[in-house]
């Protein structure tokens, strides 16, 4: 979120007035808690939607919710099919495990070498498990990967292991943390890699 699709805080821009429309008796603390535990695989998606107290309307509300609220960014397909013949590709993304299924079936998010969701591994970033995991299944160094993400205290955890980093950024911001290269558009992604192993 926030990179491959377009919204960065999907949980309060998205998912909250999404539930709450449907639940006005929910609170924006609950949702995210219980969304939470389901990104860190504590519990279904199902048990999600029982939680937020949509449940009877479970899988419709679920297809609703990832079918209409979820944009992937335009520049990203185009770009990222490209770059298999290259680069290899990972995902390492917060989120519910049968949500980034479905989100990556349908989108054909197919040409990922390496994926970890936090649901599947009960880790999400900035937690440093969520990396070593993902280098411990690439099977390769963190000074061989680039971290990709819109969330400055990802990058920087990705870069205390090793990791070159690249800030995705809609709008450049001023941020005490200071990747390898920033970009605001997927159009940018291979002249910013080639820049950081000048």
């Amino acid at each position: 979120m926030g990179v491959i699709f377009t919204v960065g805080d999907d949980t309060n821009d998205l998912l909250v007035p999404f539930v709450q429309e449907r639940n006005s008796e929910i609170s924006r603390d609950v949702v995210n808690e219980v969304y939470l535990r389901a990104s860190l695989g504590k519990i279904s998606s199902r048990q999600f939607w029982n939680a937020v107290g949509l449940g009877a309307e479970y899988p419709a509300v679920e297809i609703e919710y990832l079918d209409t609220m979820l944009t992937i960014d335009d520049d990203f397909l185009e770009n990222a099919k490209r770059m298999p013949k290259r680069f290899s590709l990972g995902l390492l993304s917060n989120d519910v495990s049968e949500w980034s299924k479905y989100l990556r079936d349908k989108f054909g998010l197919d040409f990922f070498d390496i994926v970890v969701i936090s649901g599947d591994i009960h880790c999400r970033k900035p937690a440093l498990g969520i990396y070593e995991h993902f280098l411990e299944k690439a099977k390769t160094p963190a000074e061989a990967c680039i971290f990709i993400d819109d969330r400055c205290e990802n990058l920087s955890v990705a870069r205390s292991i090793g990791m070159k980093t690249i800030h995705f950024a809609k709008k450049l911001e001023g941020k005490d943390f200071v990747p390898d290269a920033s970009i605001v558009s997927f159009t940018e992604l291979e002249k910013a890699i080639e820049s950081i192993y000048q």
